[in-house]
């Protein structure tokens, strides 16, 4: 069965030993910063922290701290498995024979019973609380880092609709607190809530924006995740965990939420009011400067009676960010596959914050093709704004960053191998030569073909041949060597 909710996912932790819970005071004002931090940096537990200092709510921090927990989270046993159910989600094979009908329906009832749904009530509208009596100042909201502009909500679920489709959209934004019921809303230029709000400014209305935390973990998930634009995310969300995401109407705006989520803040945002908002340390490990973004009322704040404030910590990776990267990267290699078939593997290491290194493995079928799958990468939604792409063979690992790194250094010519374009720039990116904007590099460092003007023979690889290894195997007890 999928979890339930938050506590349900805290209680399969603490069960496998894998939650630690703090009964010690400590301040949300940088102190739970510095313990999940130091507990980050070598994958450890997840931590609930059950007095922080100010606030009766309780803080869950590092959910998604390591590979093991970040799959335990997401109920995937191993990603082949994975890819095989978005494989068959993407294109379901019509069965031939009896046998494939009765393995196939399975597939078909769980994929039918995903899409979210609307129930008459749930646990987050326990307590209700509206116009004046709302003050977040109450609420265990961490400021992570000692030059962040404010105390700032960082593992959300930013709810909008689309005034042209009437698609939900569901994005993890930081929210930074100005007073007792206004915050920012760091909605960067390309992310779709942007958009969402551009429309809205051109139709002269507001956004209306509902902030979930909490709820199940996979719901908690989804909004990290770059879909397509119109894809659900918590139809995403009900895909992976196989089960749909219930689902309460707001109470004073016209959105849905999760309901089994610990709180939610209701409001909207003005077309044209804005406010400084940051400094922010951010996933890039470098403070994000101050800048001016619109402003979030929030006109209620739902709860559960005995909510548990979960959020996050982002810095210098490696942080819990980088588990749940990495999971969206073996989340979206099947899905690359079907743009892109050439691809084998790929892999974006955490000191690359997520946009500025991509490795890719590819099959190499004809001359310059490694060009051909970085102009491809370069063209799909978040992966255009990926700083340097490194292309190598298909037999290589790109997740051993020691082998990639010889076999590309001594694969490239710089002069012939390298290749500049310039485009769009993640907003984070401090060293784009303008905001929004900047160079990007493509390295081909597979190996050079005749084909491709390379006449001069390739040299093999130093290799021992299998019969003297199986000799030396049979031997290699009776050496010492390891004694």
């Amino acid at each position: 069965m999928p979890f339930r909710d938050l506590r349900d996912y805290l209680a399969a932790l603490e069960g496998a030993g894998e939650l630690r819970r703090i009964g010690v005071p400590v301040s949300p004002l940088l102190e739970i910063t510095e313990i999940a931090d130091r507990v980050a940096k070598k994958q450890g537990p997840a931590l609930l922290f059950e007095r922080p200092a100010g606030s009766a709510m309780p803080v869950a921090i590092n959910l998604f701290g390591s590979v093991p927990r970040v799959m335990r989270a997401l109920e995937v046993a191993d990603w082949r498995e994975w890819s095989e159910r978005v494989n068959f989600f993407l294109e379901p094979k019509m069965p031939t024979t009896l046998l494939d009908k009765v393995k196939t329906l399975p597939k078909l009832v769980e994929v039918a019973g995903i899409f979210p749904k609307v129930v008459k009530d749930g646990p987050v509208h326990e307590v209700v609380l509206q116009g004046g009596e709302v003050d977040l100042g109450e609420l265990p909201v961490l400021k992570c880092w000692p030059e962040d502009g404010g105390r700032t909500f960082t593992l959300t679920n930013v709810i909008t609709r689309d005034p042209a489709t009437g698609t939900r959209n569901c994005g993890m934004y930081r929210l930074q607190i100005y007073d007792r019921n206004t915050t920012g809303m760091h909605w960067h230029l390309h992310h779709d809530s942007a958009r969402i709000f551009q429309d809205n400014k051109r139709l002269g209305r507001r956004t209306e924006a509902a902030v979930a935390l909490g709820g199940d973990p996979a719901t908690m998930f989804a909004p990290a995740v770059p879909l397509p634009p119109g894809i659900d995310e918590l139809l995403f969300a009900g895909f992976v965990r196989r089960e749909a995401v219930e689902l309460v109407k707001c109470v004073t705006i016209d959105l849905e939420v999760p309901a089994h989520a610990e709180l939610v803040l209701e409001g909207w945002v003005d077309a044209d009011e804005r406010r400084t908002e940051g400094p922010f340390g951010d996933h890039t490990g470098f403070y994000s400067l101050a800048d001016e973004y619109p402003v979030f009322h929030v006109t209620a704040l739902t709860r559960r009676k005995d909510a548990i404030y979960p959020t996050t910590v982002v810095g210098r990776p490696p942080m819990e960010d980088c588990y749940m990267g990495f999971a969206i990267e073996r989340m979206f290699l099947p899905l690359m596959q079907k743009t892109l078939p050439e691809i084998v593997d790929y892999h974006m290491p955490f000191e690359g914050v997520f946009h500025n290194l991509m490795i890719v493995a590819i099959d190499k079928r004809y001359p310059q093709h490694a060009r051909k799958a970085m102009h491809g990468i370069w063209g799909l939604g978040q992966a255009t704004f990926t700083k340097v792409i490194v292309v190598v063979d298909a037999d290589v690992d790109v997740h051993d960053p020691a082998e990639v790194a010889w076999r590309a250094l001594g694969n490239i010519d710089p002069q012939r191998d390298l290749e500049f374009v310039t485009g769009p720039a993640e907003t984070l990116d401090h060293a784009s030569r303008m905001p929004w904007w900047g160079s990007k590099v493509g390295i081909d460092a597979t190996r050079k073909w005749p084909s491709e003007g390379f006449t001069r023979p390739w040299p093999g690889d130093i290799v021992m041949t299998p019969e003297v290894k199986a000799r030396i195997d049979a031997i290699w007890t009776q050496l010492g060597i390891d004694r």
